[in-house]
Parts: C-alpha cells; structure tokens; sequence
C-alpha cells in the first residue's frame, strides 16, 4: 500500500498536474500553488506526529492504554493551543495580502483572497487533526493508513476531473481539496474508533508528562526545520551566484531526487511500534531487525538509486531534453547519501524510542551549518553542482554522526550491521552497475529504445544479484506478496 500511494503520487505529478494546468490556466494554476504554499508554510505539525507514534508506541509496548489515552489528551490540548495561534497568524496575514503579494495585479489579488481563506479555514479546521496519523502508527494500522492516503488521492483526482470537465474553475478545485481532507478525517477516526482502544482524555491534566512532550516535540521540530533548509535555500543560493538557468537544471534534480527517496523511503515510520516494544524488553536487542529489515531496504534503494545512475541520463533526455542534462550529475549526488542511509532506518527509530533525539537534533544542526557554508562556497566555484556536492557531502557526514550516536549512546554494534547488510549485496550491486554504465557506452544515447534496452538489461541483472544474495527468508518475503494476490 506505501508503494500504491507513492505511485498513485508521481503519476499525479508527472500526467494529471499538467493536464490541470492547461485547463484552468497558468495564472489561475500559479495563485492555487501560492496559496497552498502559504498554508503549508504555517501548517507544521513542530515535531508532534513523531512525539505522538513515539509516547503511544511506548504505552503500548507496555500495555498501558491508560497512560496512552491519557498522552493523547495532553497532545491535542498542545495542539488546540499551537491552532488558536495558527488562526491568528492566518487572520492577520489575510489584511496584508496586497502589501505581501505586490506583483499580483488586482483582479488577482481578489482571486487570490478567495482561495486563501478556504485554504486558510480548512488548515485550522484540519490542524487538531494530525494526530491521527500518528495514532494509526502506534496501533500498526499501516494498512487501514495507507489506504486512507490512496483514497484521499484518488477522491481529489476524480473530484477535480469531474469539476474541470463540467467547467468549473480556481475556486471548486480548492474546494474539492477541503472537501476531501474533511472525508478522510472522518474516516480515520471512524478507523480509531472501530480498530483501536485508542480515546482522547481531555481532562487529565499532567505538567511533567506535559512538558516531556513539549520537549521531545522541540527538539522534532529542529530536525525538520534543518531538514528542509537543505531544500528551500538552494535556489536563494543559486540565484545569489548563479542565475535562472542554474536554478531551473536544480529544479529537475530536486523533483527527481524527492521521487527517488519517497521511493526508497516508503517504509519509514513503520518500524517505531515494534522497536518501542524491543527497548522496552530488559536486555531487548535491535540489532537482528536492523540488519533483516536494512538488507531489504538496500536492495529497494539500491534498485532505485543505481538504476538512476545507470539510465537516469537517457531519462532526463526524453523527459525534459537535452538542455537538463546537467541535472543527472546533480541528481546523482543528491541520491547517493540514501544508499548509506535508508538502510538504517531501525537504527533512526530507536533513536526516537530510546528519546536521543536532542542529540540528533544537534547532529542535523551541525550538518544544515555546514551545508549553508559550502553551498556559498562550492556554489561561488563550480554553480548548481557545486551546490549539490555540498547537499552530498552534508548528508554523508550526517550519517556518520547517525551512526556515532547508535554506537556510543545506544551501544549498536555497527560494524557487524555494515558487513551483514553491505558486504555481499553492496559488492555485487556495484559490480553490475559498473558492468552497465561500461556496456552503456556501446549504445547510443538519448532515445527511447536505448532507454528501454538499458532498462531491461539492469532490471535482469539487478533480479539476478537478489537471486544470488538473498536468503531464502528475504526471497520469501518477496515472494509471499505475489503468492497471497494469487490466492
């Protein structure tokens, strides 16, 4: 279902958001991105979600629904209090949208205050909500979550087509959106309702426990703020030392790359409720789900990530042309990091169920610093692949701090991890994308069929190297999947 939903994503992305465009116009199209650009900017959850799946998981873990129900009441009077402020930021911004948006003319400014406020109505209405998520975490209702997502999808899709087909406009697609985020909350809680014990004390009132949260949640909030900075600075950077053309060839690289780590990443999340109930076993050790879950976890980014390297060029070149080809050096260097570090997800888990996130949080402090520093640098010498050389670099050193605070802080043994997880499956995927790049360069570039020949051949050597690798558990986990469709 992660998969599902990611697909259901990037097919959005690459055929129907174009498709949306032409019909209600570049203009209109470029007020509904502002809009929900300027909602997203202030609906941010500070790190909540993570302390909600992290708090529940732990009362799980321990059988204690009681003081589960009663975190969840201390969560959502936090976030009642985080919606009231939220509210008034949104209110006040609305009476300087003329003096904001400048360039807007008239006509559009009148548009524009439209759409906002039924964006900006229905992020206060939704805000309280986002806990669901996380509560379906702890309760491992993956299934009945990831549905909800590919749901939620699939109603703005069909919503949305049957709105620009009868004619309607800017307004009914923000509508439309509302609409259906309103239906999926509705139908998350009727899950929790149905499918857990999970139920919101409203009245326990806890100052210790209420500030452990506020804590955790702090401290959340800094990782993911240094995690966008990452992102969101990059084209300032660019177009401080380099220009337009510079930002647009790291537009494409920047689309690819959040395609092949959502891809890659699709399972993250998961692992934290059973992870809470090792941890909080006397003597509970991590390690033997680390390497189980990090080997398949190689095997899917390594998939993704060396596939790229090895036909990414071909890609680019029939998607956008050969005026991005720059993007596939800059795509691979911001890929490369997810190679050392998605496998690691259990070891990323623990972390947030042992409660070592301050350090982490420290971690990716230092790592956004020092990005921001050789971004200007590296940008100033060799432009927008300067700038992603310098998002690789960060990334790595930000794993090896990772790692540091696994093996000193949380006493993981992580060479045994890189030479069970690394060692055959890491020698043997290299080895054929060495041999493909080689055989590459035997067959022209640029076309269509040199982009499926290049394909295949990788996909038959890539099931090859699972085929030798794999144990017989990890060839049944696989397989299990077709077997129970078949059934």
């Amino acid at each position: 279902m992660s998969y599902v939903s990611l697909g259901v994503n990037i097919i959005i992305g690459l055929i129907y958001t174009p498709w949306m465009i032409s019909s209600i116009g570049k203009e209109n199209y470029g007020l509904y991105t502002l809009a929900m650009s300027v909602i997203t900017l202030f609906v941010f959850d500070f790190g909540l979600s993570s302390a909600v799946t992290r708090f529940l998981s732990k009362y799980l873990a321990e059988n204690r629904q009681d003081k589960a129900n009663e975190c969840l009441g201390l969560v959502y009077r936090l976030y009642l209090y985080i919606d009231i402020l939220l509210f008034l930021i949104l209110l006040v911004l609305f009476f300087f949208i003329p003096e904001i948006y400048r360039e807007l003319t008239p006509e559009e400014v009148d548009k524009f205050k439209v759409i906002y406020i039924v964006a900006a109505l229905f992020a206060v209405l939704s805000f309280p909500f986002i806990p669901l998520n996380g509560i379906l975490t702890a309760n491992e209702k993956f299934v009945q979550l990831k549905t909800c997502e590919v749901v939620h999808k699939l109603l703005i899709i069909g919503f949305m087509t049957a709105c620009l087909l009868f004619g309607y406009g800017l307004y009914a697609l923000v509508i439309v959106n509302a609409l259906a985020g309103i239906v999926m909350i509705l139908l998350k809680l009727y899950i929790i309702k149905r499918n857990t014990n999970s139920r919101v004390l409203y009245g326990y009132h806890n100052r210790k426990q209420f500030r452990e949260i506020i804590d955790f949640s702090a401290w959340t909030a800094v990782i993911a703020i240094c995690q966008r900075l990452f992102f969101t600075l990059a084209p300032t950077i660019l177009g401080f030392f380099s220009g337009s053309a510079a930002i647009a060839i790291f537009g494409i690289a920047n689309t690819i790359e959040g395609y092949v780590f959502s891809f890659s990443n699709a399972l993250s999340g998961m692992f934290l409720p059973r992870v809470s109930r090792i941890v909080s076993q006397r003597g509970g050790d991590v390690m033997p789900l680390m390497i189980k879950v990090g080997r398949i976890q190689l095997f899917v980014v390594g998939a993704v990530v060396l596939g790229f390297i090895c036909v990414g060029q071909d890609f680019i070149t029939l998607w956008v042309g050969k005026d991005f080809i720059e993007s596939y050096a800059c795509t691979v260097l911001l890929i490369i990091p997810s190679l050392v570090q998605l496998p690691q997800e259990i070891g990323m888990q623990t972390i947030i169920a042992e409660n070592k996130v301050k350090k982490q949080a420290l971690v990716w402090i230092f790592v956004a610093s020092l990005n921001i520093i050789l971004s200007i640098v590296l940008t100033w010498r060799y432009s927008v692949f300067g700038l992603c050389l310098s998002i690789c670099i960060s990334f790595l050193i930000r794993t090896v701090g990772m790692d540091i605070i696994l093996m000193k802080d949380l006493n993981l043994n992580m060479r045994k991890f890189f030479l069970d997880t690394y060692l055959s499956i890491g020698m043997m995927i290299s080895l054929v994308t060495i041999s493909l790049i080689l055989l590459g360069n035997l067959i022209p570039n640029g076309g269509l069929s040199s982009f499926f020949i290049k394909s295949i051949i990788f996909i038959l050597l890539y099931l090859m190297v699972f085929m030798i690798t794999a144990n017989s558990e990890e060839k049944n986990t696989i397989l299990s999947i077709f077997i129970r469709k078949k059934q």
